[in-house]
């Protein structure tokens, strides 16, 4: 054999080789009889052949929040809650929206001094308001349900399930969000709402601390000094976003942000305190 025979020879083996090594290192997912990877679909959408159709993968799903409570706080009304170690947490809760004025600015201050809060919707205001309770979702503020019509009286079992479950249904139908958090318009508890809200386990959540920032001649200092006086580790404040001009405790809540900062407390949402429990 001559030396090109040879050479000839040689970079035949060679390349008979490569085949044969590239064919071993396909995966066998890629076989006619054998599923194709999600990872694989991916990679043919990312860079398709001309004229091919893509095949179209369903969209990632996204986890709705689910507002859950502790097994110990189910079926039960809660004032404030003794955190661990006494730890200065605090939680701020906010009645009656989404309302168009007030909220924005009262979203916009917490998010600028990065304050988590939570938020009890009536199912009229979220009704006229679906975009606000977007955004309260969106930028992780915890939903509770503060009933439909927003009314004290005294209701029987069937009046009391529909304004609950009628806010409830909303509530997910805007935004995905289900909650077991429950407050009852005007802090009544014996006109059937509460007796609802316990037999679906939910959680009545009441208030430690009161804004009293409905008091119709109060100025917005008397809201700061009613916080920053009642203020507790593990307390749960009331205030008000919407039901009415609430302009006095959107020029208050700046102030008693800093105020509670200044005590050393830290802002957290209300099942997050419930989680944080003795």
């Amino acid at each position: 054999m001559t030396d090109n025979s040879f050479k000839r020879q040689q970079i035949i083996s060679i390349v008979a080789i490569a085949s044969a090594i590239t064919a071993c290192s396909i995966s066998p997912q890629l076989g006619l009889n054998q599923p194709i990877s999600k990872i694989h679909i991916a990679q043919v959408q990312a860079h398709p052949a001309k004229g091919q159709i893509n095949a179209q993968l369903p969209p990632a799903k996204v986890e709705n929040p689910t507002f859950t409570v502790p097994a110990k706080f189910q079926g039960k009304t809660v004032y404030q809650v003794h955190p661990r170690n006494n730890e200065k947490v605090i939680a701020l809760g906010f009645d009656d929206g989404p309302w168009p004025k007030t909220t924005l600015e009262m979203l916009d201050i917490l998010k600028q001094n990065d304050v988590k809060a939570t938020f009890f919707w009536v199912g009229q205001a979220l009704q006229a308001n679906p975009d606000l309770a977007k955004r309260e979702v969106a930028e992780g503020y915890a939903i509770g349900n503060h009933t439909w019509h927003h009314w004290y009286r005294r209701m029987d079992e069937a009046t009391a399930k529909s304004e609950i479950d009628r806010t409830s249904d909303l509530i997910y139908k805007t935004t995905g969000v289900k909650t077991a958090l429950f407050r009852p318009p005007g802090g009544f508890l014996n006109n059937g709402l509460a007796a609802y809200a316990k037999s679906e386990k939910d959680t009545v959540i009441m208030w430690s601390v009161t804004s009293a920032d409905t008091d119709p001649h109060a100025k917005p200092q008397a809201f700061v000094n009613n916080v920053l006086k009642g203020a507790k580790p593990g307390s749960i404040v009331l205030m008000h976003d919407g039901g009415g001009d609430r302009h006095r405790t959107v020029e208050a809540l700046p102030q008693i942000i800093t105020g509670l900062k200044q005590q050393g407390y830290r802002f957290v949402t209300i099942p997050e305190l419930l989680k944080m429990a003795q």
